[in-house]
């Protein structure tokens, strides 16, 4: 149902504090049917203008309040979140240190510790794998200009094991293992055009030795005759999002990984708490202290294997804390205590907005139960007083302004 009526104008500014008491359900209007059919033309009727005006402004009032808490409510929910994302940031600045401390690297010897060119020994040793065709091709000066010349090799990257670096000897022999000997040494390419490089085939459905990579082996006197993994760039899914405001280095502004209740998840120290976290684990996960979930469902037991040689190569170096370690931490520790009050104030500001939008329904029904009381004798009323002692021009010019002022309207839908 639509009221349309003409309310006088009535701007204020408003500060918010409490809601205002209201009448509960079930409470009558102030103004019983015999006062608005009997007292029209006196003061009670101008008693009823002066209650509907009542009723106006305060839902007028009750729209500000709402508007505010409203407003406070966004404005926590942000600030909550910049919070937690500064949060995610300083522990992820600070980590590595106590992930090195977790993991021992202090006491490891750092002859131990291999570096990329090392690592490309090992893969030296496949004598017949694809990678280390690669990478014996491009170790060699005098070959280096062939391979890049070459149209096959043009769109390779390189082999996943000397694409990455870790920060110590442990997260590295985790990480190859959990990938594996054939992953770690994949090629990757940038473009499908590059994997179909790569290998050509017969009409019979067999591999055509006098092209792609077969024939290139052959061409050096190392035939290639295993399988090979090829990992292709343009076929894994795209970025679609923004990158960092004003960061120097373009980095993408990636989502950060949150559980269901809103917490960020942390890194696995131990086997224990990667069990904890098993419900958010989507596919696999490892634990610095050897645990590893390969996928959902499978776990890898047993002890872990100690001669692993094609692995990541290592930025070994030793984890002095930084001149600013303290000072950071001492950060996290407010920042987090300012997140925890954010959380206090967003739960008691939500509480205020709830209970007014009920103050305001509440107001609002009583209002609609008021228009539909008066409305009825408004028209009784104001032919009434169009006949009422119209010998006295005065009497006639009172009841024609208290007719006007009961024209009175809202705008509500129900």
């Amino acid at each position: 149902m639509l009221f349309l009526c003409q309310l006088p104008v009535n701007s204020r500014a408003l500060v918010v504090v409490e809601p205002l008491a209201v009448k509960h359900d079930g409470e009558s209007s102030p103004f019983s049917r015999e006062d608005m059919q009997n007292g029209m033309h006196g003061q009670p009727a101008e008693s009823v203008v002066n209650h509907s005006k009542k009723l106006q402004d305060d839902l007028l009032e009750l729209g500000e309040k709402i508007k505010h808490h409203e407003d406070n409510v966004r404005y926590l929910k942000t600030l909550k979140n910049k919070l937690e994302d500064s949060i995610l940031e300083m522990q992820v600045s600070i980590g590595k240190y106590h992930r090195a401390s977790f993991s021992k690297v202090e006491n490891e010897d750092p002859s131990s510790v291999e570096s990329e060119e090392e690592i490309i020994q090992h893969i030296l040793k496949c004598e017949k794998s694809v990678a280390g065709l690669l990478c014996r091709m491009r170790s060699n000066p005098e070959a280096q200009k062939q391979v890049s010349d070459h149209p096959l090799m043009k769109d390779v990257l390189g082999v996943v094991a000397t694409l990455g670096k870790v920060d110590d000897a442990n997260l590295s022999r985790l990480l190859s293992e959990y990938l594996g000997l054939e992953t770690m040494l994949a090629v990757v390419c940038k473009t499908y055009e590059g994997v179909k490089a790569l290998e050509a085939y017969t009409k019979d459905g067999l591999i055509n030795k006098g092209f792609g990579i077969d024939a290139f082996a052959a061409s050096t006197g190392t035939p290639q005759d295993d399988r090979f993994l090829v990992i292709c760039h343009e076929n894994l899914r795209p970025y679609a999002g923004e990158l960092i405001a004003d960061d120097p280095q373009r980095r993408l502004d990636l989502l950060k990984p949150r559980l269901i209740s809103g917490e960020t998840p942390q890194v696995y120290r131990s086997r224990e708490d990667m069990l904890k976290a098993l419900p958010y684990i989507p596919n696999g996960a490892i634990s610095l202290d050897g645990g590893m979930i390969r996928s959902p469902g499978v776990f890898a037991l047993g002890h872990r294997r100690g001669n692993i040689d094609v692995k990541f190569p290592c930025d070994y170096k030793r984890f002095n804390l930084p001149v600013n370690y303290f000072e950071t931490e001492n950060r996290l520790k407010e920042t987090k205590r300012k997140k925890d009050r954010a959380w206090e104030d967003l739960q008691r500001e939500q509480a205020l907005l709830d209970r007014v939008k009920y103050t305001y329904e509440t107001k609002k029904r009583e209002f609609v139960q008021f228009l539909a009381e008066t409305s009825s004798y408004s028209t009784q009323s104001a032919l009434s007083c169009c006949f009422w002692e119209t010998d006295n021009p005065k009497k006639l010019a009172c009841s024609t302004t208290e007719r006007q002022s009961l024209q009175f309207a809202f705008i509500m839908l129900i």
